[in-house]
């Protein structure tokens, strides 16, 4: 337990992220907390769960800056213990195999030189939060096609992901595309009211998912909106047709997919089904998405290529 402050900055590692890669970056961040003479500490990760148990404890004892240092599972258990907090500020240095969500702050996937020198400028933005039935996402959600592949990877009696490789995952993936059923929900937004079936409902901050797909290449991720792309229902050699287009965000010009912009929708299903909140799955009916505007505080490089209006 933290009781007292020990430094203005903390760097919370998850040393097993990006297999292993985060731990390799140890050295190189007592090396810079040196060279900018900042009073940090560096504090490893033991389990999940543990940082956001970390962060918690460093607000309360008074730092300014909470570090996360990992893949995008250890950046929303931090994240999320940030959320409109005005005197704290989020700093990510990505280390997972995705990092989805450093795209939104305009760094690359792993770090150079210069990007250390941009990350300790401090230049700050504010960020919109999503939440969904209260629970806080920082890039996105989802529900059909995605957060189905997800659910087949997912044993629900040990509440944890099925061993497996690569390999397995894959053959997840073509076995929802061939046999995934579309189901009927309404939706409710400030556009109105419809009932309609959709392969993919995505509803995001962010612009990119699984370490590549562009759903909602439009995504400003603090304008105050939520971008919202679904798919309509699909015949098979439809449902490729759109996949081969995610990648670079041209999917959106398709009359399949309708694109729009909301700071809520609401979405209800007859039965549970699996959705995905930055990336973990849950189940259930009834979805109650909104957007909190400029809810968390986060270092940003003003000239990357981000996900911000200036």
């Amino acid at each position: 337990m933290i009781t007292e402050k020990k430094g203005e900055w903390v760097f919370i590692v998850n040393p097993i992220a990006g297999n292993s890669y985060a731990a390799t970056l140890i050295p190189k961040i007592n090396e810079e907390i040196a060279k900018h003479r900042i009073d940090a500490d560096v504090v490893l990760t033991e389990r999940k769960g543990h940082a956001s148990e970390l962060a918690s404890q460093y607000v309360k004892s008074g730092v300014k800056y909470v570090v996360a240092v990992g893949g995008d599972g250890t950046l929303n258990e931090i994240a999320r213990v940030l959320v409109n907090n005005q005197d704290i500020v989020l700093g990510v240095i990505p280390a997972g195999t995705g990092n989805d969500f450093i795209q939104i702050l305009g760094f690359p996937n792993r770090f150079e030189e210069k990007h250390w020198d941009v990350f300790f400028q401090r230049n700050l933005t504010k960020l919109d939060v999503g939440n969904c039935n209260g629970i806080p996402f920082f890039n996105g959600m989802g529900l059909g096609f995605d957060a189905e592949v997800a659910a087949q990877n997912y044993d629900r009696v040990k509440g944890s992901v099925k061993k497996g490789g690569k390999d397995k995952y894959i053959w997840h993936i073509v076995k929802t595309l061939l046999l995934f059923r579309e189901k009927k929900m309404k939706v409710v937004t400030s556009h109105g009211e419809d009932l309609t079936d959709c392969f993919i409902n995505t509803i995001s901050v962010g612009r990119r998912f699984a370490g590549g797909f562009f759903l909602t290449p439009k995504a400003i991720a603090n304008d105050g909106l939520l971008d919202v792309c679904m798919v309509k229902k699909l015949r098979l050699f439809q449902r490729f047709r759109i996949l081969l287009m995610v990648p670079k965000g041209t999917h959106i010009q398709n009359k399949k997919v309708n694109y729009y912009q909301t700071a809520r929708i609401q979405i209800g299903f007859p039965q549970k089904v699996p959705f995905h909140v930055d990336g973990e799955l849950y189940f259930d009916s009834m979805f109650d998405v909104q957007v909190q505007p400029q809810a968390l505080n986060a270092i940003y490089n003003p000239k990357g290529n981000h996900f911000l209006q200036n």
